[in-house]
Formats: structure tokens, C-alpha cells, sequence
């Protein structure tokens, strides 16, 4: 009987986790459905059947024909139809009489793109390869099929002596050299870009790139990525999203050998589609890792969609409790933030929504009741903030013990919320940012985090500047000129100043580079004990090649841009970044989230292995709340240690790093050359407990429990990543 009841127990609560996971896959289709109109900008096959339309229509005007067939070819490319695309392009340069120069540009510029995306259809996609559209091109990433390529520069000549200032052009016309192996010394003189292919004074070991190797080169549009371990094996997993509607997540699970295995359906999470971000928490502190998905960025009137709370049920399915959580809400947005706000031991969230003109969506805080459900309480916490927020993230600016929040937005406004503690039995924000010093740049920012860049024990502020309309092109050829434009698409670093107070050392750091970052975070790669970075850059626009970004932190002082050396600045469209020791081997690794806002930018993501930079030293820690919340999210890490009889100290908390993208939430910290640590220290969130070890040997994996002073050593082998192309992850 005792056995009758269990299984008859096991089957509900299945028949349960199925039927919450198809409501919510049935309201995610049927939302998809009411989105499928002309008025979409990113539903390209109504406007290809409206376009359609209109050039069948006996009424039409020549002009209206000639406007209509150009939005075709432009929905053509979106729906990654090159070839048909070109074809239009050509009869519309042939077939239209006199046309304005305006017009005739136009047209002629999506050729060129056209015949762009026909060389990397051919060459970067169908004959992949770990230096497929690698900047500078080099090596194997040089097309072999060069029509495309051929064919887009010579367009792109007879626009630049249309127009000499024409900028995006002449920044692809370089490109596109580079893709026949002809930059610099065939590029015209007049229109030569000097220098795309140098390298940096700084320098590290090039980064292998072995998705492909290992099933991981998953053919996602923009999405999200989490590296963590869902399974409590010690090896991470990884998990992507893919932000169109019919795309279901990916669930790749780390077999430990070099090897994946592909749970996408086993799951349950394949039928869950969209996300343009997804990260990882522990809402109901059993210990494992559940997913929470944010979707309807970028989409306004359109982006009504669902966030998902994914419960990981602990034998690799998970359940949709979205709805029963309370946390079930149509605004859209792509970024939240996981902390113990209260500091009452369980993990809460606050969710940034994007408003638009005519499209209302205040920002959202849920608190945990410690149930399984959340109250939402922004309006009582004075957070209801209502702008076009692209990045949020929490950290504890002031050291007091209370997790604040920072807001970043399109609109270029900057908010932080410093967390005022409990008033009248509800948590309380208020918004210091023009006292801390950073109202003074009002550009469109998107990707942001909390770091101690410097080690010195206050965490810093990083935001990525952002344009999300014009073709990036333009800028990437302005700053290779050295031609001032600005602070558009830079990095801003803000400093702690330990007094409340940030400053902007933007400059003095070395980041006054053009990024445009999207989907960004930050890890020790070279395990010196300062944290480098790495950014996903581009926006919706074909036009937007640009390269990949990685810069080096030199001694917490400045950033060196090694993305060059390091061979890991894909011009394919970037966004979830994380950086995690997949391989178990000591450093740490890339896994990127590629693709674009259509169906025909889609592109593989990339998994880029750490070949090892040097002989540091590194300890990687995970850390178990009991009083605190139990995946111990804004604890506080201190190691202190000599190196070459140099005293030293590192500093991190326990967090996924940054707002696009999720790193483990096992931390993993270099120590340069020293190989003990002299005292490790913990303050632990919530509890205030703060718990210190001394005399830890470098070079291992560490497991430490809230209260207990004995600390575990798992084994956890490193492996390495297979050589020889498998299934995998990627569809089949």
C-alpha cells in the first residue's frame, strides 16, 4: 500500500509538472500568434506577405512598387533568404527608371549586405569552423567560396565614389577584404582602414573555439546562456534561450569526459520557447538551481510576454510554477536581478521592464514568502520605476549588509537604489544616483554589474554605453580613423570612492574603445586575481559587424583590449556571455550566446576553451547558506595571501556577474603566483555570520557550509573538451 501510494503520488505531481509546463507553452504560442502582424518590426513574414501586397495590387503606384520591393528584400534577408534577396535588389536597380539618389543608395546598400550574409551563409555557417568570422579574419576563417564577398565589394566601391564619407561602407568594404584574404594590400588607398589586423601592446594565449567539437554550436537568434551545475554532479552544465517564440531552450548536461549530452526534451525545457535572457536561482532553497526566463524585450506594444520560473525538480526535468508563484506578469523585459533583499534568509527578485511610448510597464519587486510564492511590493519599496530598463543588477555599494540596486536604461537615465532596510514591515529603496556621481552621462546604456576591479574591498560600477538604431559600422570606421565621436558605445567605469561616491576612471582605464555591448560579463582568465572581460556587441542591424570584445585587467589599474591575441572577437551579433571553468582544468572558459533579432541572423554559439595563460594559481569555491539563502547569492568573499612576499587580497561575491548572461554561481578566484591562501573570509548574507579559514592549498574545488568549519574537497577531474565533432547539444 505504502508503495501503491508513493507511485500513485509521483504520478500526479508528473501529470502536474506536464500540465503547468503546456499552459505555459500554450499561452507562449498563442501570444506568438497575436504577434505575427505587419506592425511587428520583428516578424518579418508579415511584412513579406504584406509587401507582397501591396506589389500585386493593380492600384499601385511605380513608387510605391519600388519602396515596397526594396521592404521585401529587406524582410527577405530577415527571413535569411540572401539568394532571393539579391535577385529583387538587382531587377529594382534595372527596372526602376531615373530613381532618386537616395533611393538608388538605399538599395544598393542592402545588395551589398546581401551578398555579405550569401559569403557567410556559405562560408561561416554551412562550412563552419573554429575561425569562422574571427576578427581580423584570418587563417581557415577566409572564405573559400569568395563570390559573395567579391560581389559586396564591388558594390560597396561604387558607393564610396558616390559618396567618399560614406563610413559603414567603407568599414564592410574592409571587411569584406579581409574575407578574401585581400586586407590590406589590395583595399583601394583612398578607402583603406589601417591597422584592423594589429594587435594589442597587451597580449594573451589564443582561445580555442570548440562548440562545434563538442555539439555546443547551437543555431540560436539573441538569446540568453546560464554555465552552472543543474544536477549537483560538480560539472557545469549549460543552458540557452533563444528569444523568438518558437525557439525552445537548450539543456546541454556536462557528462564530465569532455562530452555532452543534449536534455533539451528529457527536460521538459524544449517546450518552453523564447527568452532573450535567462538566469539561474534557488527560489525555493532545496538546493538546486532553478531558471528564470524574461522575455518581450525590444518588442513595445508587441512584447506582452511572460517571465518563467522553471523549478529544477532534481532528476533533470523542471516544472513551470510561474503562475503559482504569483510571479506570472506581461511586461516585457529581459533583465532581473536574484538577492536577499530583506535579509530574511530567502531569495527575492526584481524585474526591469521596458516602456515605451503609449506602453506603460513599471518595474516589479517580488518578495519570497518562503512558500513558493512572492507579494509584489515596488510601489511600498519605492521602486516602481517606469523607463526602457535594459540592465539591472544588485550589490552592496556601502558595505552595510544590504543589497542595492542599480538601473540601467535606454532613455540614458541611471538609478541607484540604495536599500534602506525594513520601514513599517516592508524593505525600502531610495535612489541616490545623482549624489554618487553618476548623472553625468546621459547616453543609452544596456549591460551592467557590480565588481571590485581594483581589490581594495568596495565594489565598483560598470555600464555599457549603447546605440540600438544606427548601423554600428559607422562608429567602428570613425574610431579607426581616430576620428572623435564621442562617448558612443564606450565602457563607463565608476570607482568606489568608500564614501557613497563613485568616479568615472573610464578614460584612465583604457576604456574609451567602441563596444556596444549587448550580453557582457566578467572573470579572472588569466588568474592573476583581477577580473577581465568579455562583451557581446552588435544590434538588430545587418549592417552592424563588429567585432567581439575581450579586455585584460593589468593589476586593477587599467584594461588592455587582448581580443586580437586571444582570437575571440566574432562579428556575428553577441549576447548571453558566460565565463566558467568548463573543462575543470584550473581556468576559465567563454560560452557565448550568438545570433541575431531574425530568423536569417541566426548563428552558432560559441564555446571558447582556455588554453591556459600562464603557471597562477586559482581556488574555486562553492558556498552553501543555512541561515543565508542556500545558494549563498551576495555572500562575500575575502582571500588574503602573499605573493613573491607581496601581502595581497581578492575580493568577490557570489552572484552570475552580469545583466546579460549567467556565470556559475561556484566561484572560481585566481591568486596569481601564490600557492596558500593565508585566510579565507565569508560574511555571509542575511545572517551577518562572517566564518574565516586560514591556510588553504591553491589549486582545487572547495565546498563550504554556512556554520560548519569544516570544509569539503570534492572531486572534480578536469577533462578535456573532445576533439572529434559529436551530437551533442545542437538539433537534430
Amino acid at each position: 500500500m505504502i508503495l501503491a501510494g508513493s507511485f500513485s503520488l509521483f504520478t500526479i505531481a508528473c501529470n502536474n509538472a506536464a500540465s503547468s509546463n503546456t499552459e505555459m507553452a500554450d499561452l507562449l504560442q498563442d501570444i506568438n500568434k497575436k504577434e505575427s502582424v505587419v506592425q511587428n518590426p520583428f516578424f518579418p513574414e508579415a511584412g513579406l506577405a504584406f509587401y507582397d501586397s501591396v506589389l500585386q495590387a493593380p492600384g499601385s503606384s511605380l513608387q510605391k512598387k519600388a519602396m515596397a520591393g526594396l521592404y521585401k528584400a529587406k524582410n527577405l534577408l530577415q527571413l535569411g533568404k540572401e539568394q532571393q534577396a539579391a535577385a529583387l535588389l538587382d531587377s529594382l536597380l534595372s527596372s526602376v527608371y531615373n530613381p532618386p539618389l537616395a533611393f538608388r543608395q538605399g538599395v544598393m546598400q542592402t545588395l551589398a549586405i546581401a551578398h555579405l550574409r550569401i559569403g557567410e551563409r556559405a562560408n561561416c555557417i554551412f562550412n563552419h569552423s573554429a575561425e569562422s568570422c574571427v576578427f581580423p579574419i584570418l587563417k581557415k576563417g577566409i572564405h573559400t567560396n569568395k563570390s559573395g564577398s567579391y560581389k559586396a565589394i564591388e558594390i560597396y566601391q561604387d558607393l564610396l565614389r558616390m559618396d567618399s564619407s560614406d563610413l559603414e561602407s567603407r568599414w564592410l568594404l574592409n571587411i569584406a577584404y579581409m574575407t578574401v584574404g585581400e586586407y590590406p594590400g589590395k583595399v583601394p588607398a583612398a578607402w583603406l582602414l589601417k591597422g584592423l589586423d594589429a594587435d594589442t601592446a597587451f597580449s594573451m594565449k589564443p582561445f580555442q573555439e570548440m562548440a562545434v567539437n563538442t555539439g555546443l554550436d547551437i543555431n540560436n537568434m539573441a538569446g540568453g546562456s546560464i554555465v552552472d551545475d543543474f544536477d549537483n554532479d560538480g560539472n557545469l552544465d549549460i543552458v540557452t534561450s533563444s528569444w523568438g517564440l518558437t525557439d525552445g531552450m537548450h539543456y546541454c548536461k556536462n557528462n564530465g569526459n569532455g562530452t555532452f549530452t543534449n536534455l533539451s526534451a528529457l527536460s521538459g525545457l524544449r517546450t518552453l520557447t523564447g527568452g532573450l535572457n535567462i538566469m539561474q536561482t534557488d527560489y525555493n532553497n532545496d538546493g538546486l538551481k532553478d531558471i528564470f526566463v524574461l522575455r518581450g524585450a525590444w518588442k513595445g506594444e508587441f512584447g506582452k510576454e511572460p517571465v518563467s520560473l522553471l523549478k529544477n525538480n532534481g532528476d533533470g526535468t523542471f516544472t513551470d510554477v510561474t503562475k503559482q508563484s504569483g510571479l506570472l506578469s506581461l511586461h516585457p523585459t529581459q533583465t532581473a536581478t536574484w538577492a536577499d533583499f530583506n535579509n530574511d534568509g530567502w531569495l527575492d527578485v526584481f524585474v526591469g521592464a521596458e516602456s515605451t511610448p503609449g506602453n506603460t510597464f513599471p518595474c516589479e519587486l517580488y518578495i519570497n514568502n518562503k512558500d513558493g510564492s512572492f507579494t509584489e511590493t515596488a510601489v511600498k519599496a519605492g521602486v516602481n520605476i517606469i523607463d526602457f530598463v535594459k540592465g539591472v543588477n544588485s550589490g552592496d555599494f556601502n558595505n552595510d549588509g544590504w543589497p542595492d540596486i542599480f538601473i540601467s536604461s535606454l532613455t540614458g537615465e541611471k538609478r541607484l537604489f540604495k536599500n534602506e532596510g525594513i520601514r513599517d514591515g516592508c524593505i525600502h529603496f531610495r535612489d541616490v544616483a545623482e549624489e554618487a556621481g553618476l548623472k553625468n552621462n546621459h547616453e543609452p546604456t544596456f549591460g551592467t554589474w557590480f565588481f571590485d576591479y581594483d581589490n581594495d574591498g568596495w565594489p565598483d560600477l560598470l555600464i555599457c554605453n549603447y546605440e540600438s538604431r544606427s548601423s554600428l559600422a559607422v562608429y567602428a570606421a570613425a574610431e579607426a580613423l581616430h576620428r572623435p565621436i564621442g562617448r558612443q558605445g564606450q565602457i563607463l567605469l565608476f570607482h568606489n570612492d568608500h564614501n557613497g561616491h563613485f568616479t568615472d576612471v573610464s578614460e584612465q582605464a583604457g576604456l574609451n574603445k567602441v563596444v556596444f555591448a549587448m550580453g557582457a560579463n566578467f572573470g579572472d582568465l588569466d588568474n592573476d586575481g583581477y577580473p577581465d572581460m568579455y562583451f557581446g556587441t552588435g544590434n538588430p542591424s545587418y549592417q552592424s559587424l563588429v567585432p567581439n570584445k575581450m579586455f585584460k585587467n593589468i593589476e586593477g589599474k587599467k584594461f588592455a583590449d587582448v581580443t586580437s591575441s586571444c582570437r575571440v572577437g566574432n562579428l556575428q551579433k553577441g549576447h548571453g556571455v558566460a565565463i566558467a571553468d568548463i573543462d575543470n582544468d584550473g581556468d576559465a572558459d567563454i560560452y557565448i550566446d550568438m545570433g541575431g533579432a531574425y530568423p536569417g541572423d541566426a548563428y552558432q554559439n560559441l564555446l571558447y576553451i582556455n588554453p591556459g595563460q600562464n603557471n597562477n594559481h586559482w581556488i574555486s569555491m562553492e558556498l552553501e547558506g543555512t541561515r543565508s539563502n542556500r545558494v549563498a547569492i551576495g555572500a562575500r568573499i575575502k582571500l588574503s595571501f602573499k605573493e613573491n612576499g607581496k601581502e595581497r587580497k581578492v575580493y568577490t561575491t557570489v552572484n552570475s556577474g552580469g545583466s546579460f548572461g549567467a556565470n556559475p554561481l561556484r566561484q572560481h578566484l585566481g591568486m596569481g603566483a601564490a600557492q596558500v591562501i593565508d585566510s579565507l573570509e565569508i560574511h555571509w548574507p542575511g545572517s551577518g555570520t562572517v566564518q574565516v579559514f586560514t591556510n588553504i592549498q591553491a589549486n582545487g574545488f572547495l565546498k563550504i557550509k554556512e556554520g560548519s568549519y569544516k570544509i569539503d574537497r570534492p572531486l572534480i577531474l578536469p577533462f578535456a573538451v573532445a576533439q572529434h565533432a559529436l551530437p551533442g547539444c545542437a538539433p537534430q
